[in-house]
Order: C-alpha cells, then sequence, then structure tokens
C-alpha cells in the first residue's frame, strides 16, 4: 500500500460548512460520494480527532487530514498491444474496445486485459482512484460487448466522470441484435436488478430487491426472412449503468441477444436455420451488443463531448447478410 494524506486548513469563509461539502470544494480529486466512504472508513480527522459524520460543520481555523490509501500492484503485467483510440487529451482517452477482451484482471484472466494494455503503454499516467488492478478504469463493458470506454489519466477526471456515472449524465447508447419483435417497438424498461440466486455470476430483475435499472428502447428495424426466425435491431439508452443490465431486460422481455450464451431464452430451438446465416453467427463468439455512443462533459472545461463508432465488422455483416437476404 502506498499512504499519501492531505491536510487543509479552514478560513473563516469556510466558517458553518459540512466537512463534506468543504472536502468536495478543496479536493477535486475526490467526489462527495469518496468522502463519504473516507469519513465512514474513519480516515479523515478534524484537529487530529476521527470524525465519523458528514454533517459535521467547519469552523475556522480547524486542520482536516485525509488518509488516503493506494493499493500499487507490481504483478500487472504490462502488454504493448495496440489500443484502438478514438480520441485522447491530457485528462482522459476514448477507445473502441473489441469484443473479447477483458476490461480488467480478475479470476482466470490477470494478464491478458485492456488493463495489461494500459499499464504497457502509459506507466503510471493513469488514475488510482479505483485501486491498483484497475488503473484509469471509470467503468467497464462486458468481455463479450464491444464498444466505447472513457479512462481517465488523471485522480480529477476520474473522480469527475464518476460523478457523471453517478448522476446518470452521460449518454450511452447500445445496439443490438434480439431474438423476435419486441412490443411495444419502442418504450422503457424499469425493473429492480440484483445478484441470482442460482447462478451468483448472473443478475436477475426482482420485485423487492435490488438496484433500480432503467433501459429505453427503440426498434430500428425488425427482419423477417424464410428461414430465419424473426430479428429487431435495436438501440438502447442507459439511464442507470448496472451490471449485465441490457442482457438481463431483455430475458425479462422474454427474449435475448443473439449470440448471448449465459442469458438466453429458455426453449429457444429453430426446426429450420438458414445455414450461411448460423455460420456468420457463430463466428461472432458472444453476444451481438455493441456500445455505439458515450457522451459527457469534459473535466476542465465541462465541454459536451460526444462520440461514436461504427459496427464492428461481424455485427454489420450480419446485418448486411439480413438486408440482403433473398427468401
Amino acid at each position: 500500500m502506498k499512504n499519501k494524506t492531505i491536510k487543509i486548513s479552514a478560513s473563516l469563509f469556510d466558517k458553518g460548512k459540512r466537512i463534506d461539502i468543504f472536502l468536495t470544494e478543496k479536493v477535486k480529486e475526490l467526489t462527495r460520494s469518496n468522502i463519504k466512504k473516507l469519513i465512514n472508513s474513519k480516515k479523515v480527522k478534524v484537529n487530529n480527532f476521527i470524525i465519523e459524520s458528514q454533517s459535521k460543520k467547519i469552523k475556522e481555523n480547524d486542520i482536516i487530514k485525509i488518509s488516503l490509501e493506494y493499493e500499487v500492484n507490481k504483478n500487472l503485467l504490462p502488454s504493448k498491444k495496440p489500443i484502438d483510440i478514438i480520441y485522447e487529451d491530457k485528462d482522459l482517452i476514448v477507445i473502441n474496445k473489441p469484443q473479447g477482451l477483458v476490461v480488467h484482471p480478475g479470476a482466470g484472466n490477470k494478464n491478458d486485459t485492456l488493463v495489461n494494455m494500459l499499464v504497457g503503454n502509459y506507466k503510471n499516467k493513469l488514475s488510482d482512484l479505483s485501486g491498483g488492478m484497475r488503473p484509469g478504469i471509470v467503468h467497464r463493458i462486458d468481455k463479450d460487448t464491444s464498444g466505447l470506454l472513457v479512462i481517465a489519466k488523471n485522480n480529477f477526471t476520474h473522480s469527475f466522470l464518476s460523478e457523471q456515472f453517478s448522476n446518470h449524465s452521460i449518454n450511452r447508447r447500445y445496439v443490438a441484435l434480439v431474438w423476435g419483435v419486441l412490443r411495444p417497438l419502442k418504450g422503457t424498461i424499469q425493473t429492480l436488478i440484483t445478484r441470482s440466486k442460482k447462478n451468483r455470476q448472473l443478475m436477475t430483475t426482482d420485485d423487492l430487491k435490488g438496484k433500480k435499472a432503467i433501459t429505453k428502447y427503440t426498434t430500428q428495424k425488425v427482419f423477417n426472412k424464410k428461414n430465419i426466425p424473426k430479428i429487431s435491431l435495436i438501440e438502447f439508452q442507459l439511464e442507470t449503468g448496472r451490471t449485465h443490465q441490457i442482457r438481463v431486460h431483455m430475458i425479462y422481455k422474454g427474449t435475448s441477444i443473439l449470440g448471448d450464451k449465459k442469458y438466453r431464452k429458455k426453449n429457444m430451438k429453430f426446426k429450420k436455420l438458414d445455414k450461411n446465416f448460423d455460420e456468420i453467427l457463430n463466428s461472432f463468439k458472444g453476444q451481438v451488443l455493441h456500445a455505439s455512443t458515450l457522451g459527457f462533459k469534459h473535466p476542465r472545461n465541462s465541454e459536451r463531448l460526444e462520440f461514436k463508432t461504427k459496427l464492428p465488422n461481424k455485427f454489420k455483416k450480419l446485418i448486411d447478410y439480413l438486408d440482403n437476404y433473398k427468401d
């Protein structure tokens, strides 16, 4: 562990402020939620006394100390593999993650991840608010989902972006091919999502417990071809960002995303399936889901940035085949 102590003196103008608000104003690399966690972990002192309430009021000449611990992980194996960069400046990187790439090390995969590539290409020029195993990582998308991710180069940027994810002001849009037709063709899905009791690696909807999850969707096209089940091209907009949210919400609607092996509609068997279509789909090696749009405010000037990326070749190949398929 690497320790760091931040020391701040309160002035006359700070008198009467809540400590969480005071620290949010003074320490730009920490969000209010970060500060709340630090207070709950007894990492904040006022005049050398640990405080336990974020509503404590500041007095003039108070000395506030914050103890930060950063995990230094020397076991991350750097990789020099190239990263598909859409945009980069001194504060952040927007990348287009390919399908099949894991975002950060975990059980079963400690070396061949995006984090290893980031460490290999940027060394220590990444934020560390997510810990030593996840430098730069503000959010993630599933291994078999492709598309846009934003990476933070410093803690100020990380904190600023995290706040936007927390208050749901990030514009995140995905496109997917889904079995069947969603009714209505355009709508909003709102449920609670929690971990499945049957399989702890999966998520599920629940009527009573879990975190609120909101997904807006629009059907862009319906393909109705002979020897191919009905398929819909859907654009999703995430109001929240729960684990596997879109995939879980498709199961909730009685269907699933093409190629999804984990969240698959039960008893989904086809008597006849076009051979060529089946071959293209099986080459996909995962769900046909792509994070196509990512929009947020830049940490330095609050300018609104919006990024879009083209569909991966295999995704486009599926759509082209459906478009040109002749009954």
